[in-house]
This record gives structure tokens, C-alpha cells and sequence, in this order.
């Protein structure tokens, strides 16, 4: 299970990879002039999370109620729509829809990491969430690595680049439909739908370690985001290429990413020695540095070498987010927080490119030193977070494990 999941998720990473890499060359291909480009990657990438933030608890309340493995093939199937909308596209306004679209593709992250944590003993959950935390870093590698293969080796446009992710997502709908099985969380909901998303959502609130975690990953993902979408610019600018070709764009964000992904098991092993707390703290830390450095890059090399920083520490703190929640959330409430897990990337993923639209036309490198600066506010609000909860981790991590007849995710 945790196999198949993990190909689901770097499908996902892949096809979304490809969007932030090369959303400027679709943008050049469908007639939008250079100077609009910028402004609109931001705008563009606010729409990824718009649409899906309302129905976010009801993925988690319908994978519970009926089907964990329905809602999971629905998120690949909705890729390939999204995917085919974007490649088929030939003005702006097509680009808009597909990107709307993008909404409703989301929400199954947290409904693998669920079933994860439901089949994993509890001695080996921060390695078993580490490695599928390392998923979807290594699809946002190789997403861009073969999409500049195929528009500066092939010499085929973007358009082609997204028609193949829509077919790869077809073909995980089909395996997953096929190969997996389905995993019931210990404790199947009863009860509307409407009233028990509500209630997953209270129920995130009223914990204040979820709380604390949810906003310490909320403002990782504002300052993420922001910059993330910029990245593909910023490679051009640095090495002074056209965005009617794909340049170091897949060589940067697929080194980054498959450096991210290598490091990503290691932070869960460490986890499990010394604690998710401070490797949270840690890990955020080094985000932080890494998108400081960023805007400073005269080199490709230096770009890469910062954004495989900031990718790798990017891996960890989902990991670790994953990890706390898994084992301090009541297993009553377990199942439903941790399919809220990325309400925060929802947030984040709005707020992040939005400010990031505004902040570019003070200049491309502004917006990377901007989000450093938000990021170093997540790493304060991480300590405090460790500091005032720190008892609980303690607590969870010396209580029993689910009995030694508990199959194993690994």
C-alpha cells in the first residue's frame, strides 16, 4: 500500500511540478505578452488551491464514511482532466479554467497518510512517513527534468508536456482502481456529511497542539508558495534565456528535488531518536536560510544548491507535521485531522502567490528575499510551538503501540 501510494503521489508531484515549471512558457504559447507573464504566474497560482478550499473537510468525511480508496482514484482522475484542459488550451482564459480545476484534484494526500498511519506500528511510522514524504519531492524532480527534455531535446512545446502527465494520471487511476485494496480508519463516522466536516473542523481547533501545528504550517507554505512560483523565472533571468525554452529550469528544480526526497526518510529516522518537535524547528531553520540565499544566486549552480536546500527541509517539515499529528491527535479524531492535514498548503497556497504577484513588481528577487522573512516568522512560531507542547510528545512517544498483529505498511 504504501508503494502504490507512493507512485500516486509522484504522479501528482510531476504533472503540478510541471505546472509551476513551465506555467511561463504555457502563458508565452497562448499569446500572453512577456512583462504580464510574472503578475500572472502568481494570480494563476492562487487558483491552484481557491476552488478546493471549501470542500476540503468533505474529502476527508467521504474517504471515512464510504471509500478511502474512491476518493484517492478520484484525485488522479481529476488530474487528467486538469492536465488535458491546460495542454489543449489556446488562450489565456482556458488556461484560468483548467487552473481552477485544480482544486478539486487535491485531498488526497492526507487520505493516504491516514490509511499509512492505520497499517504502520508505531516504531516505524517516522520512517514509513518519511518515505512517502519523499514522493512527491522526487516527482516535482522529475516532473521538470522531462519536461525540458521534451522542449529542448524533442523540440515539442509545453502543450505536449502536460498531455503526457494527463495520460500518466490515467494510468495511476487504473493501478490503484486495480491494485489496491481499501483501509477503514478505526473509527468509521456516523452521522451528515455537512455535520461531521464542521465537526472535523472544531475538532482541529479545539486541539491546541493541531492548532499550533496548523498555523506554524500555514506560514511555512505562505512563504513556500510564494517563492515557488517564481522559481522558473528566476532561473531565466540568472542565465538569460527566453521562456519559449525550457533552459536549467528541469535541471534546477529536478536536482533540488530528488536532493529533497534523498533527505527526507533520513529527518524521519532522526525523528524517532530525537523527537518530531525539534527537527521541525531544525528544518524550518534551514528553509529559511535556503530562500535568503536564493535571490543572492548569480549561478545556476548557486540556484540549485539553495533550492535543493529549501526542498529537502520543505520534505522534512511535512514529515514531521505528519508524524505529531499521527501520534498526539486521539484516534477518535486521528483519521479526520490528518485529512485536513494541507488545509494549511489550501491557505498558504492562496495567501503565498498572491503576495508574491504584488511583491514581483518590485523586482523577481524581492519576492524570494520576502518570503526568507515570512519563513523566519514560521521558525519563531515553531519554538514557541515546541516549547509550550513539548510535554505531550514525551507522552505519546513512551505509550503502547498497536498490538504486534497490526500490519505492517513496509
Amino acid at each position: 500500500m504504501l508503494a502504490l501510494y507512493w507512485i500516486a503521489s509522484f504522479i501528482e508531484g510531476l504533472g503540478v511540478a510541471q505546472i509551476y515549471a513551465f506555467l511561463p512558457n504555457r502563458l508565452t504559447e497562448v499569446g500572453v505578452a512577456a512583462p504580464d507573464v510574472g503578475p500572472l504566474v502568481g494570480i494563476l497560482g492562487s487558483l491552484f488551491f481557491l476552488t478546493g478550499l471549501p470542500i476540503i473537510p468533505l474529502w476527508g468525511v467521504w474517504a471515512d464514511k464510504y471509500s478511502r480508496k474512491a476518493v484517492i482514484i478520484r484525485s488522479a482522475l481529476v488530474e487528467t482532466v486538469v492536465f488535458g484542459i491546460i495542454a489543449a488550451s489556446v488562450a489565456p482564459w482556458q488556461l484560468v479554467v483548467g487552473m481552477l480545476l485544480v482544486g478539486f484534484q487535491l485531498g488526497n494526500s492526507g487520505v493516504m497518510i491516514a490509511a499509512i498511519r492505520d497499517i504502520t506500528p508505531r516504531h516505524r511510522l517516522g520512517l514509513a512517513l518519511g518515505i512517502f514524504a519523499a514522493s512527491s519531492p522526487l516527482g516535482f524532480g522529475a516532473g521538470p527534468a522531462l519536461g525540458a527534455f521534451m522542449i529542448d531535446g524533442l523540440h515539442v512545446t509545453s502543450a505536449s508536456v502536460f498531455a503526457l502527465a494527463a495520460a500518466l494520471s490515467v494510468a495511476v487511476a487504473l493501478l490503484l482502481a486495480v491494485a489496491s485494496k481499501e483501509v477503514r480508519p478505526e473509527h468509521v463516522p456516523t452521522g451528515s456529511t455537512l455535520r461531521l466536516a464542521f465537526g472535523a473542523v472544531r475538532g482541529v481547533m479545539s486541539d491546541p497542539v493541531v492548532r499550533w501545528l496548523f498555523v506554524v504550517y500555514g506560514v511555512v507554505f505562505i512563504g513556500r508558495q510564494m517563492a515557488a512560483q517564481y522559481m522558473a523565472l528566476l532561473v531565466h533571468e540568472v542565465e538569460h534565456t527566453s521562456l519559449e525554452v525550457a533552459g536549467s529550469v528541469g535541471l534546477v528544480l529536478g536536482l533540488a528535488t530528488v536532493v529533497g526526497a534523498a533527505v527526507s526518510p533520513v529527518g524521519g529516522w532522526v525523528a524517532d531518536r530525537l523527537g518530531f518537535r525539534r527537527v521541525l524547528v531544525g528544518a524550518i531553520a534551514g528553509i529559511t536560510a535556503a530562500f535568503a540565499l536564493l535571490p543572492l544566486g548569480t549561478t545556476v549552480v548557486w540556484l540549485a544548491v539553495a533550492y535543493s536546500l529549501a526542498i529537502a527541509f520543505q520534505a522534512v517539515v511535512g514529515a514531521m507535521v505528519s508524524g505529531l499529528l499521527a501520534t498526539e491527535t486521539p484516534a477518535e479524531r486521528r483519521s479526520a485531522t490528518l485529512n485536513l492535514i494541507y488545509l494549511p498548503l489550501y491557505i498558504g497556497g492562496i495567501a503565498g502567490p498572491a503576495l508574491g504577484a504584488g511583491v514581483v513588481t518590485a523586482g523577481l528577487r524581492t519576492v524570494f528575499f520576502v518570503a526568507a522573512a515570512v519563513l523566519a516568522g514560521a521558525t519563531i512560531l515553531a519554538v514557541l510551538f515546541a516549547r509550550r507542547t513539548g510535554g505531550r510528545e514525551h507522552v505519546a512517544r513512551t505509550a503502547p503501540t498497536r498490538s504486534p498483529e497490526t500490519p505492517s505498511a513496509l
